[in-house]
């Protein structure tokens, strides 16, 4: 399809809005955590809110149901995670300072010996030092979160700030989500409203099939990580669970993770090496069953992300924007991904792309 044809007064105004657009971005970005948070949120939320308005439902009403059941369900799962949580963390303060001086006493001098490292130049000891001081008193993992930003009264407010917009702002949001799409539709230019429409519906297909498909798939794979874990024995598999589940947003990166610092952690805790098996049996399952069943189940092929990709975006993200920049990292990406497909389809049709036909008009 061919791209709408942009007046010279329609070409600066759209690249006088993105300027500003992005320069806000850069400029707010500190506060913008909470808001894209809730953006995401009420994202995911307004499907479920749509289904239950159709039912009969009103808008308020609907979404009044989906914020009881997102809130329901984040209170579980505190409830459930933390007080493990809050004991394997506490666990693995207690127990680095041992492995920590078992690897100083039997791999640095096998670092030395095999590739010339010198012993004065790892002081890990010294590191663990800071850590456990900075841990000390902290009763949980809550409890040392809070310790650390109470250090300064305003950075406390600031976060109980934003703990509290993002209900806030996600209630608002999911209430008028469909209000808000129809006046950005309307404030569209009319010569390219069409060619828009198309897109976001494609944007749509391929942010649904990230948000709600790779979430659930990062889900799946820290409780399938965190219960083979357990059943090995290992003492950390929650917190090893959950890395390796929140590490697999970029794909293998979870794996890579994880069994890693299953493998570390196996190590110190067992005697023999029997348990390193069982805890890579765990992440090839894990590894198996996210390739075979969980991603073509939940995601399918519509997103279409390299990993190197992936990777870049989060980075590029990070380093432009800071945390909010990771937050917009891969939703951006999946449409400017949409976007480049977009305009290669246009370009293989051009005449750009076929020199002969081009060459064909010229002489004519």
């Amino acid at each position: 399809m061919e791209l709408p044809r942009l007046t010279t007064q329609q070409r600066w105004f759209l690249l006088g809005v993105s300027v500003l657009f992005g320069g806000l971005i850069y400029l707010l970005s500190p506060i913008l955590a909470p808001f894209l948070i809730a953006m995401v949120l009420a994202y995911l939320g307004d499907p479920i809110a749509d289904r239950l308005e159709a039912l009969g439902l009103s808008r308020t009403m609907a979404v009044v149901s989906v914020f009881l059941v997102f809130v329901l369900l984040l209170l579980a799962i505190l409830l459930v995670l933390i007080p493990s949580l809050s004991s394997q963390i506490r666990y693995l303060v207690i127990q680095l300072p041992q492995w920590v001086n078992s690897a100083e006493q039997q791999l640095l001098p096998l670092l030395q010996k095999y590739l010339g490292v010198e012993m004065d130049q790892l002081k890990l000891s010294d590191v663990v030092g800071k850590v456990r001081e900075n841990w000390q008193g902290a009763d949980s993992f809550i409890a040392a979160g809070v310790s650390t930003v109470s250090r300064s009264g305003m950075a406390l407010l600031n976060w109980i700030v934003n703990l509290l917009l993002v209900p806030v702002v996600t209630f608002y949001l999911l209430r008028d989500w469909d209000i808000f799409m129809a006046r950005l539709s309307e404030l569209l230019p009319i010569n390219f409203q069409h060619t828009v429409s198309r897109l976001t519906l494609q944007c749509d297909e391929v942010l649904g099939a990230f948000l709600k498909g790779q979430l659930m798939v990062m889900v799946c794979l820290g409780v399938i990580y965190s219960v083979g874990l357990w059943i090995v024995g290992l003492k950390l598999a929650l917190v090893v669970g959950l890395v390796a589940g929140l590490a697999s947003i970029v794909p293998y990166m979870g794996f890579i993770v994880g069994i890693g610092a299953a493998m570390v952690a196996a190590l110190f805790q067992f005697d023999g090496y029997t348990p390193l098996i069982w805890v890579g049996a765990v992440f090839m399952v894990g590894q198996a069953l996210e390739g075979m069943v969980l991603t073509p189940l939940l995601v399918g092929d519509r997103i279409g992300l390299h990993p190197v990709a992936v990777i870049f975006a989060i980075m590029a993200g990070g380093q432009l924007f800071g945390f909010s920049g990771i937050l917009l990292a891969l939703p951006v990406a999946a449409v400017i991904m949409v976007l480049l497909r977009d305009l290669h389809d246009n370009y293989k049709n051009s005449h750009l792309y076929h020199a002969d036909q081009a060459q064909k008009l010229d002489e004519m």
